[in-house]
């Protein structure tokens, strides 16, 4: 069989399984929230607020667009690798806080809880260190990882003091300004080291459809 042909069969494989995969944790995630509607709570912003909902859910779709990108032959943009090491890197950030720190299923079922804060996140992680269709991610733009999370707490903490929701017991307001800025200091550093990991990965040639090492995003 000729090599050519062998990669494309590979490219149409793995390509097919990140969509599989994302669609499955996306359909966890709709079949979630329409549970809750059905409950009578509803509110988006209490749902997606929880940073393992967000992070799953714009993570399947970012598989789901990298797994299009396979299957039409098309190389991945570089803004798409980067989204997905910033991604990858939230993502090793939910499983080991998840697992560290707040062990529980919570109103989830034990299994959609693994899912959702060890199968995926682990499926991620050898996705992105195996496949070598993403470049080698720059060092001078490791600080990308932070945005995000330092939004979201934003977010978090606000809502904390107005409305007094917040999606993780250990950002209530009232364990005070001290415990609240370590937790905060805490959880940055861990996204930039996962964002570290994630860096170092992405210098990984690649077991599956290994890239040429001298490739640079």
């Amino acid at each position: 069989m000729r090599p050519h042909l062998t990669s494309r069969r590979a490219t149409l494989g793995i390509g097919t399984v990140r969509i599989v995969v994302a669609a499955f944790v996306v359909g966890l995630l709709v079949q979630g929230y329409i549970a809750r509607i059905a409950v009578g709570d509803g509110n988006p912003f209490d749902y997606f607020g929880f940073f393992t909902n967000q992070t799953n859910l714009l993570m399947g779709l970012l598989m789901v667009a990298t797994g299009g990108f396979m299957l039409l032959d098309r190389p991945m943009p570089r803004r798409w690798a980067t989204a997905r090491g910033v991604m990858t890197a939230c993502l090793l950030v939910v499983a080991v806080v998840y697992n560290g720190l707040i062990p529980g299923t919570g109103t989830a079922s034990a299994w959609v809880s693994a899912v959702l804060h060890i199968l995926f996140p682990l499926y991620v992680l050898l996705d992105w260190l195996l496949v070598g269709d993403r470049p080698p991610l720059r060092w001078s733009r490791l600080w990308i990882v932070l945005p995000y999370p330092l939004v979201w707490l934003a977010v978090v903490l606000v809502r904390g003091v107005t409305d007094g929701w917040v999606p993780y017991g250990f950002l209530l307001p009232e364990r005070g300004v001290v415990s609240l800025l370590g937790y905060c200091a805490a959880l940055l550093v861990t996204f930039v080291v996962a964002g570290a990991a994630v860096w170092a990965g992405s210098r990984a040639r690649g077991v599956l459809l290994p890239r040429d090492a001298t490739t640079s995003a």
